[in-house]
């Protein structure tokens, strides 16, 4: 006999999920990859090339798991053309599975290429665009779905049973608890101005030194420790139904701060904002969109 709560955990996984959480995801993941990406995408050949330096082979360091010798000048342009090309057509819906399936494994060279630039953004990406490329990807928006429609031909369902989704979701809470937790580990629990002073460091924007300069100190401990809680406490306000809308609310706008006060994390906030937006907006929202789309 199968385990009442096992059974649970299946029907939840299996409970269908409009196609238009992954279509949000599809169209905006890539342009906030990209956005990240630029500046190292316009030095290819010193990025990913042997015109710039590289760390040496460490011989199967611990630190070096992985070592990707650099690329002839030729290859690094061609691999961030593939990327880009990949990216948008992508968040175009053109091929959109494939073009993500080109997109993922680039992004994940690329990490691998150069670990001493990759960030967050460059470690989670190949594993949000694998998701969208084994999902039903471009189905319902984008060029492809487009053309069906001139043709006459049927779109697939609306509403599906989406692995995928439930993936990013999963992967979503998991990431916001770690990081919390990884806090609560580390200084924001006997530090009480450990965001302040974040506020201060070389990410600073106008807006930053704004609020540094206006908001008095103390201010920023309950905002640490509002940040802390919904990190730490995540699978708890976006399992239940009724906190899952404020949650939804609280971490679009935590990001969005984060987004205009450290200047260089914008294209890491947008990127959260979307899987935000894509796992977690309410089905009536939803709704309303896909009929304005369908229109």
């Amino acid at each position: 006999m199968t385990w009442h709560p096992l059974r649970r955990i299946v029907a939840w996984l299996d409970e269908p999920q409009p196609v238009l959480r992954l279509e949000i995801v599809r169209i905006f993941a890539p342009l906030a990859v990209l956005g990240f990406m630029s500046g190292r995408l316009v030095h290819a050949d010193e990025w990913l090339g042997d015109a710039g330096f590289r760390v040496p082979d460490l011989g199967g360091d611990i630190r070096q798991p992985l070592y990707i010798p650099a690329l002839p000048a030729g290859a690094a342009w061609a691999v961030v053309t593939v990327m880009v090309v990949s990216g948008l057509l992508c968040s175009m819906g053109v091929r959109a599975r494939a073009s993500a399936v080109v997109f993922a494994a680039t992004l994940a060279f690329v990490g691998l290429s150069d670990r001493l630039a990759a960030f967050t953004v460059s470690k989670i990406s190949p594993v949000i665009m694998l998701a969208v490329a084994l999902g039903p990807a471009g189905s319902m928006l984008g060029v492809d779905a487009w053309l069906r429609r001139r043709r006459g031909e049927p779109l697939p369902p609306a509403v599906q049973s989406l692995g995928s989704v439930r993936f990013l979701q999963l992967m979503l809470v998991t990431f916001y608890c770690a990081s919390g937790l990884a806090k609560a580990g580390g200084d924001w629990l006997v530090v009480p101005r450990v965001l302040w002073t974040h506020v201060h460091d070389s990410y600073q924007t106008p807006i930053s030194f704004f609020l540094a300069s206006t908001l008095p100190a103390w201010s920023w401990t309950p905002m640490q420790a509002s940040v802390l809680a919904f990190e730490a406490l995540a699978p708890l306000w976006f399992g239940l139904r009724w906190t899952r809308p404020y949650a939804l609310l609280f971490g679009l706008g935590m990001h969005l701060m984060i987004g205009v006060m450290f200047g260089p994390v914008v294209w890491f906030a947008l990127l959260m904002m979307t899987l935000l937006l894509g796992c977690f907006l309410p089905e009536s929202w939803l709704a309303r969109i896909a009929r304005i789309t369908a229109s």
